[in-house]
């Protein structure tokens, strides 16, 4: 598991030329790019390890290999023949996780000083690696594997003038994963038992979702993408998703109201039992829904990911995708596959941001891929004339298509604005992270002003980092509006020495009306530049707070 504090103590916030540019508190620490940090944890995290005992020592006498002494010792300065045998020849394998695919190998190497010795690294994907000593050392060696997944890696140490050889090995496991859509289905309902509890959970209680091994979901999986809903709140408070036997984070998936019913997109990493833990951050009960749209894994023939700068697919008040408002209990289709920067083939679950807006009555839109009956699942609910937005990963059709469903007996305008796309031929795995926070404007008192942006430098311009996964939520807000997240133009050094504003897309993430605290699920594209804007599209200040729930990478 990557360290949320590595990543936390290394972000920065640095301010627009818009903004205020002697306002010490943004920048904390020295603004170090989220993703190094966070790859940094993941080399100290994950590393798998092969003591030097375990080494099997082979003599050309010997009828049977033998485990070699590996005493930790060289032999000492001897001639080659006082070194016969080369007893002490063995090799310690550390590991190190470095990127989705990536490992460093450190090999300590212990052997008879002027010993010729040849090093082979056989990494078990069909490549191997040849050094060459004479003397104890440690080896470190690079590699990136083409395929994720498990994978032994095996070195052999040659000392042909003593006729041995010594070799140990090391089982490795990616760091990444892969997405495999998963047709919607509901995992927890707390009101009628689904998930084992027929009861709403109590203040600071935790409700647990079963994921690996449940739903054709398999036990292995490592990260799920989950639409979580409060319903029916007893008090004012907030939903938590974290990975089961881990410590309570101190971000937030689902903010609600007394009596209000709140969806949100979640992608949360699945404890090593299996289980998604859900906290009611509340002084009341409250009914918890959680319906399952995919999973990631390292599976053969999961999909990759592929980031896009946000593009409208849907306007039903422009007569884009579909001619005004969506009538109650109806559905259209609208074409994915070669749809803009979408490919005609092979995209096998889409990501999408939703909204609906003036809606004549209170109700909810469930998008589904075509080709199945409409799912006892919700994406957005919405009360009469609400405009509220929600993240939607959703499988894309047999046709290249998605469904969208109003099952509100009334009108709405409905809005749909792509973010990226899933396919075997899609080259980034998600990593997912502890959840943390990178930002929050009311630490600060400095609130995002009307027409204004915050932008965040994520990623320094690496191409090998193309989104992270975050939760953007605005609270006091002073007015109605919508947040526009998409990537900066310029780069961080450009921002910082006052580049010009760059124009927002057509596109929201989430919507508001004054005084609303809502929180949504961003995928956020890193562009070109690594720089991640933030927008307050409304005429009025509100105060941004971001958490990061992890990235994709295609290194």
């Amino acid at each position: 598991m990557i360290s949320a504090a590595v990543v936390a103590a290394a972000i920065g916030f640095v301010p627009t030329a818009a903004q205020a540019a002697d306002q010490p508190a943004q920048r904390q620490g020295n603004a170090v790019a989220a993703k190094d940090s966070a790859k940094a944890a993941a080399a100290k995290a994950a590393v798998f390890h092969s003591p030097a005992e375990r080494t099997v020592r082979t003599s050309g006498s010997a009828s049977a290999p033998a485990s070699a002494s590996a005493s930790g010792k060289a032999a000492g300065p001897q001639a080659a023949g006082a070194a016969k045998g080369n007893a002490g020849l063995a090799v310690d394998l550390r590991a190190s996780a470095t990127s989705a695919h990536g490992f460093s190998l450190a090999s300590q190497i212990t052997t008879a000083a002027g010993a010729p010795v040849k090093v082979d690294i056989d990494w078990g994907d069909g490549r191997t690696d040849t050094e060459h000593v004479t003397s104890a050392k440690l080896l470190t060696s690079k590699h990136t594997f083409a395929e994720l997944g498990k994978h032994k890696v095996t070195v052999t140490l040659t000392d042909q003038d003593n006729n041995v050889t010594a070799t140990n090995s090391v089982e490795v496991q990616s760091l990444g994963s892969k997405f495999t859509p998963h047709a919607p289905t509901r995992l927890l309902d707390t009101r009628s038992g689904i998930g084992g509890s027929n009861r709403a959970v109590t203040p600071y209680g935790v409700a647990r979702v079963k994921v690996g091994g449940n739903s054709g979901i398999p036990a292995d999986a490592t990260a799920v993408a989950l639409n979580v809903t409060a319903v029916n709140p007893r008090s004012t408070g907030h939903i938590t998703a974290y990975p089961s036997g881990t410590a309570q984070p101190t971000t937030s998936n689902v903010n609600f109201v007394a009596g209000q019913t709140v969806p949100n997109m979640t992608i949360v990493q699945v404890g090593a039992d299996g289980y998604v833990e859900l906290v009611n951050r509340s002084y009341g009960d409250v009914d918890l829904v959680a319906d399952v749209t995919g999973y990631f894994s390292r599976s053969a023939g999961a999909g990759g990911y592929t980031s896009l700068d946000p593009f409208r697919i849907a306007d039903s008040r422009a007569g884009q995708g579909t001619w005004g408002q969506v009538a109650g209990q109806s559905t259209f289709s609208l074409q994915v596959a070669g749809n803009g920067a979408i490919p005609a083939s092979g995209v096998t679950a889409v990501a999408l941001n939703v909204t609906a807006t003036a809606p004549r009555g209170a109700g909810h839109l469930t998008v589904f891929p075509t080709g199945q009956e409409a799912p006892n699942t919700s994406n957005v609910n919405f009360k009469a004339n609400q405009t509220i937005a929600n993240s939607v990963i959703v499988p894309v059709g047999p046709d290249g298509r998605i469904n969208v469903r109003n099952g509100a007996w009334d009108p709405a305008d409905v809005i749909v604005d792509v973010v990226g796309y899933y396919s075997p031929g899609s080259k980034a795995s998600y990593i997912p992270t502890e959840p943390t926070r990178l930002h929050d404007s009311r630490k600060y008192d400095f609130p995002v002003q009307g027409q204004d942006f915050r932008w965040l430098p994520l990623s320094d311009g690496d191409p090998t980092v193309t989104a992270f996964v975050l939760n953007t939520t605005v609270t006091d807000t002073q007015g109605s509006g919508h947040l526009t997240v998409a990537p900066d133009p310029y780069t961080w050094a450009q921002r910082e020495n006052g580049a010009p504003n760059p124009t927002p897309p057509n596109s929201s993430n989430l919507n508001w009306t004054k005084g609303d605290t809502v929180p949504n699920l961003v995928q956020a594209s890193t562009g070109t530049t690594g720089v991640i804007d933030f927008w307050n599209r409304g005429w009025d200040q509100t105060h941004l707070v971001v958490d990061m729930f992890g990235f994709y990478d295609k290194s």
